[in-house]
């Protein structure tokens, strides 16, 4: 073969191969770049349905500290309805937490009630979120 053939085979082969490796990063970086957008689009609607739960559950256990019954069940559906979306989009833990949540807040509708003319003793078992909160801190660093 001529040396003059190889040289110009050598040259086109190195071409070919740089380019290649260009379009293989350009690929790779690419997807690295849709799995980040994804990952921080993932995270931002979880962390806004706990926010959400968290809301919801905070206005439905005042209301059932204060009342004396469930006596509009619909004040209870938004809360349901956020429930299912974190089955969803949570994972179990911090489903399960929700889930206790739920039950704490349908328990105290059938507690004696605080007067509020006296101060309550404050403990922990006013603070029926905070589990919950801890699971979902806790998600969302793992994301």
């Amino acid at each position: 073969m001529n040396p003059a053939n190889l040289a110009a085979l050598a040259a086109l082969f190195g071409s070919a191969i740089g380019a290649l490796a260009s379009l293989a990063t350009a690929w790779f970086t690419h997807r690295h770049q849709e799995e980040n957008r994804r990952l921080i689009h993932e995270n931002a609607r979880r962390e806004r349905l706990f926010v959400e739960f968290i809301d919801l559950a905070s206005k439905a256990f005042l209301e059932a500290l204060v009342k004396t019954g469930i006596e509009h069940p619909s004040t209870l559906v938004p809360l349901y309805a956020t429930m299912g979306k974190l089955r969803l989009f949570a994972s179990e833990r911090t489903v399960d937490a929700a889930e206790d949540v739920m039950g704490r807040v349908v328990e105290t509708y059938y507690e004696p009630k605080f007067d509020l003319q006296s101060k309550p003793a404050i403990d922990d078992r006013l603070d029926i979120l905070r589990e919950f909160a801890k699971r979902c801190r806790a998600e969302l660093r793992e994301v």
